[in-house]
């Protein structure tokens, strides 16, 4: 299938000042949009960023079909642009659309939107370290109608904003046992609205008590560990990278199968499997040196300073030296060319 987009460009311009913009307040000045109706893609587009029209009773702000992704650019050494692991993004993607019951966008009209939107803004591309251009494509259902169903109309859409550090500090973080951000089952694998709107108020709760973020555990017990906010968490300990393995309420996060994948090629020894608190609090207890951080999109690899297990609260290795920010290194190295991507992982501007 053949997709022809129409672009109305704005003059291209240069912005010098965007380490002052807060992430993802100040959007590029283009935005991408095409409409599904009648069982087809059309009136694909790039158009100067402005506000939507749809219907209040559009059943995504009723009924929660909305999904999305993160994905970022960044500034090569070259001077090239490049988008990171595309296709696995895309590839997320899709799966999160299948679970919300949401079609499908064709990989052709998602790669060539983004290529031509990320293109078209390029000169909003930071280019300093730890910066990128953060790209969020998305979809929303649009139909206007009031009732329980699976919508007939949608809205899939990418825009763009420059994006530096997330987390400027090691973070401390609770880990949570009362309330749950997914079960088995559920929609914890796909990138959904409400997965993120339901860990609001826990969260709130955290930074209440002088946290900055929750690691989740798994609904049924509380007892095995599972993600971190918005990351997935990984912790390094006597020499070996941990993470818990991929669940059903689990997301499969692009920078953690990153990290592991690098950190496999770098000779670092790996296990995806269950986490248990109970371990977690035992290391801790037999002063073993732990690492600590978050791997996402946004957080990159965000240390993690403190951990609480109920009334207590352990510190994490955040030295200099911690193979945490090694690993960061060189998938920050093989994003900008600076080591050669033997994965496929960079997609060219």
């Amino acid at each position: 299938m053949e997709f022809n987009i129409a672009i109305t460009a704005l003059p291209e311009r240069v912005v010098t000042d965007t380490r002052s913009l807060p992430f993802g307040k100040v959007p590029t000045d283009h935005m991408f949009i095409a409409e599904y109706k009648d069982g087809k893609w059309t009136d694909a587009r790039i158009t100067p960023f402005q506000d939507l029209n749809i219907s209040p009773l559009a059943i995504g702000l009723h009924y929660g079909q909305t999904v999305f992704e993160g994905m970022k650019a960044f500034s090569m050494e070259d001077g090239k642009i490049n988008i990171f692991r595309m296709q696995k993004h895309y590839e997320r993607f899709c799966k999160s659309l299948d679970r919300m019951c949401m079609p499908r966008v064709p990989q052709n009209l998602f790669n060539e939107a983004m290529h031509q939107l990320v293109h078209l803004d390029s000169g909003w591309m930071p280019g300093e370290a730890e910066s990128s251009l953060y790209i969020r494509p998305f979809m929303i259902a649009t139909e206007g109608r009031i009732g329980v169903k699976i919508a007939e109309e949608y809205l899939f859409m990418i825009v763009c904003s420059p994006a530096y550090q997330y987390y400027t500090a090691p973070l401390k973080v609770k880990v949570e046992t009362t309330y749950s951000r997914a079960a088995d089952g559920g929609t914890g694998t796909a990138k959904c609205g409400g997965n993120y709107g339901g860990a609001f108020y826990p969260t709130q709760l955290a930074r209440e008590q002088g946290f900055d973020q929750v690691i989740w555990t798994d609904a049924r017990n509380h007892e095995l560990i599972e993600e971190s906010g918005t990351m997935n968490v990984m912790f390094y300990i006597n020499d070996t990278l941990i993470t818990p393995a991929l669940s059903g309420s689990i997301l499969d996060g692009v920078t953690r199968s990153s990290l592991l994948d690098i950190a496999r090629e770098a000779g670092i020894k790996v296990e995806e499997r269950q986490v248990s608190v109970a371990e977690l609090k035992e290391a801790f207890e037999a002063g073993t040196r732990i690492e600590a951080f978050g791997a996402g999109t946004a957080a990159v690899v965000a240390p993690i300073e403190i951990i609480a297990i109920g009334d207590k609260s352990y510190s994490c290795y955040i030295q200099a030296d911690a193979a945490m920010y090694r690993l960061k290194t060189m998938l920050n190295d093989l994003r900008i060319g600076k080591t050669p991507d033997n994965h496929s992982w960079n997609y060219i501007v």
